[in-house]
């Protein structure tokens, strides 16, 4: 990923709807720690590599394995590529399976010919979930040749404990899923997607007002997970295709814990929340604005914090960001000195005890604990 150095616009509403959204998330609020998670967190350690034989870089997604089963291991770091060996955008193929000590092996190697429902093939996202049963879901967004002329709609594949593929969920509102984040209910799993080609490709780079977050219900209780209701609960986010980023839109997505989604909103600069999102019937418009501006600097990544402050990523200056669910900017935290266009996935480490990271300019997986 590469950022652009300008954003569309300033963001919706900011300043005027900091007091609404603290009143409306105020349960989170107020159990949120007067302490920033970011200053709480002193060393920065490079885990491992993310490249597998094949040599596929670009690692974007990142998923924490709650449960040993099959040839997941609990507390291993699963990790998608988004590019492969020729570091073409959208032709990865792989999810890399790395232990807290480094050690790594490849969990999944997914082909065209495995998912031939995936609208375009394969090219793994940052939509990546791993379940207590033992499934994986991981997106894909597809190109031919690198560039957002060839992207497709992709799909999400569901995988099995061993890393084969079970099923596809494409067509519908999955439309370049870009980014994930799952609630997982044992028997079943509500998923929380965002999609960026709702008529990006066509717009030849102008920005649409398209981007889409959808709720995926699953259920497990089968021989393999079966959607039981998909609806759009977000809609109107700004997405436009990029020579250098591929596309830009909707992003990271984090759950608190009272069922409100927070949505990086990368081209206004923001992070938004949906409210009610595990029971929300209709598409909220973007969002209400959380936070803008200040620290945060093109938002992809998304993650809660174990004091219920929610943690960005920044695309355009190497920076993580903690933010109060009442939208104060706490703390800022420099991830990358070479600056601009290597992060993207991020998740809490097991126990709150720090914050795993992919840096995608150097191709591995960071903690910063």
């Amino acid at each position: 990923m590469r950022p652009i150095p300008n954003l569309r616009r300033p963001a919706v509403a900011a300043a005027a709807m900091t007091a609404l959204v603290a009143a409306a998330i105020m349960p989170a609020a107020a159990a949120a720690s007067t302490t920033p998670f970011l200053t709480s967190l002193p060393m920065q350690t490079v885990v491992a590599s993310t490249v597998p034989s094949n040599g596929d870089i670009n690692p974007y997604g990142i998923a924490v394995v709650p449960r040993t089963t099959g040839h997941l291991v609990k507390n291993d770091v699963l990790v998608s590529n988004f590019n492969a060996s020729s570091n073409l955008q959208g032709t990865g193929t792989t999810i890399v399976q790395i232990s807290p000590m480094g050690a790594r092996t490849v969990f999944a190697t997914v082909m065209s010919a495995d998912v031939p429902s995936c609208v375009g093939g394969v090219g793994l996202t940052t939509a990546l979930a791993v379940f207590r049963s033992g499934w994986v879901v991981v997106g894909s967004l597809p190109t031919t040749d690198g560039t957002s002329a060839t992207a497709k709609a992709g799909c999400l594949i569901v995988l099995d404990r061993w890393g084969h593929v079970a099923r596809t969920i494409h067509g519908g509102s999955i439309n370049g899923p870009w980014d994930m984040t799952a609630l997982d209910r044992g028997d079943s799993a509500v998923l929380f997607v965002s999609n960026v080609l709702n008529g990006t490709v066509a717009a030849g780079g102008s920005v649409v007002d398209r981007g889409t977050v959808v709720r995926v219900d699953l259920s497990f209780e089968g021989m393999k997970p079966m959607v039981t209701s998909e609806r759009v609960i977000g809609r109107g986010f700004p997405e436009k295709t990029d020579p250098a980023a591929l596309v830009l839109g909707p992003t990271g997505l984090a759950l608190d814990s009272h069922g409100n989604l927070y949505v990086a909103d990368t081209l206004d600069n923001r992070v938004a929340v949906i409210f009610n999102a595990l029971g929300r019937m209709t598409a909220s418009h973007m969002g209400m604005t959380v936070s803008a501006h200040h620290f945060l600097n093109q938002p992809l990544g998304l993650a809660m914090a174990p004091n219920g402050d929610v943690l960005a990523v920044n695309a355009a200056d190497g920076n993580a960001v903690e933010i109060s669910p009442a939208g104060h900017q706490v703390a800022k935290r420099l991830l990358d000195s070479t600056g601009a266009g290597t992060l993207f996935g991020l998740a809490v480490a097991p126990g709150g005890h720090g914050i795993y990271f992919v840096d995608d300019g150097s191709n591995n997986l960071q903690l910063l604990h």
